[in-house]
């Protein structure tokens, strides 16, 4: 099996390229987690994982926690991981995971997706990924760290700071900064959060490296990245 990683962000893509295997960076956008599924599948990897940071649901998932989904849900379709990714990953966590097209800033839509979905977490990606998938009858996975939490909202300004390619545009949240300072405070909070959130995918990425890849039948990774 060559595994391909499904990431949003240059940060996320960043952490997931120390384990060795093709990394695609969606850029923030659903369409854009396709095109990179997609790509990784035309060049040959057999099993995708959906990696990075999630937005949470459910009320007791805090910064940081660690989700290993069980099941993704995307509009009307339910897709099941893969038992063995998922144990290789570090053991499914029995959460399900929403994939959403849009992001889902405010605490009462994510109240709204929790009661509608169940979904213990929402991400742009993990949708994509998990279609792209199924269309190529290729087994799946979902590692996610929760970054904003059910009760917190992310800023105006936090959706519109990256870029096509996923990184932050440091001049447009300086602009944005100078221009509606009452942001400063929740910029810095989801900033906390989302450092705990990157910390607790690189331990557990730096714990996976060092785990024999033979448990899953895998060939020693190749030491590239797909960009």
């Amino acid at each position: 099996m060559r595994l391909g990683i499904v990431v949003g962000l240059t940060a996320e893509a960043r952490i997931a390229r120390r384990l060795g295997w093709p990394v695609a960076i969606g850029g923030g956008t659903a369409d854009g987690a396709n095109a990179a599924a997609e790509a990784l599948v035309d060049q040959g990897c057999t099993g995708l994982i959906s990696f990075g940071l999630a937005g949470g649901l459910d009320p007791m998932l805090r910064p940081g926690t660690l989700i290993v989904a069980s099941e993704v849900i995307a509009g009307d379709k339910h897709y099941g991981t893969d038992p063995d990714l998922s144990r290789w990953l570090g053991g499914p966590t029995a959460h399900v995971m929403c994939g959403s097209d849009a992001i889902v800033a405010g605490v009462d839509e994510k109240r709204r997706l929790r009661e509608q979905t169940g979904a213990a977490a929402v991400d742009l990606e993990s949708g994509a990924v998990a279609h792209v998938a199924a269309l190529n009858h290729k087994p799946f996975a979902v590692l996610r760290a929760i970054c904003d939490s059910a009760a917190s909202t992310l800023p105006p300004q936090a959706l519109a700071a990256l870029d096509t390619r996923g990184a932050v545009a440091l001049c447009r949240v300086f602009t944005s900064i100078a221009a509606h300072p009452w942001q400063l405070p929740a910029l810095l909070a989801l900033a906390g959060d989302a450092s705990a959130a990157r910390r607790a995918l690189l331990g557990r990425v730096s714990s996976l490296a060092q785990a024999p890849a033979w448990q899953l039948g895998l060939p020693a990774p190749p030491r590239r990245s797909v960009r």
